[in-house]
C-alpha cells in the first residue's frame, strides 16, 4: 500500500506542474501579446506622425518655390 501512495503523490505532482506549466504559457502568451499590440499601436502613430512630417516638408518646399519669370529668355 505505500507504493500506491507514492505512486499517487508522484501523479499529483507531475500533475500540478502540468498545470502550473499551462498557467505559466498563458501568462507568457498574454504578456507577448500585450507588448507586441503596444509596438503595432506605437509604430502607427509613429507612422502617422512622419506622414504629417512629410505632408507638412512637401508643402513647405511647395511654397517656397521662386515664381518662374514670364519673360523668355534672351539668347
Amino acid at each position: 500500500m505505500p507504493d500506491h501512495s507514492r505512486e499517487l503523490d508522484q501523479a499529483e505532482a507531475r500533475f500540478k506542474e502540468a498545470q502550473k506549466a499551462t498557467q505559466d504559457a498563458k501568462e507568457a502568451r498574454a504578456h507577448y501579446e500585450f507588448e507586441a499590440r503596444a509596438v503595432r499601436e506605437k509604430t502607427a502613430k509613429l507612422r502617422a506622425l512622419r506622414l504629417a512630417k512629410e505632408a507638412a516638408d512637401l508643402e513647405a518646399r511647395v511654397d517656397k518655390r521662386p515664381i518662374a519669370s514670364k519673360t523668355t529668355p534672351s539668347i
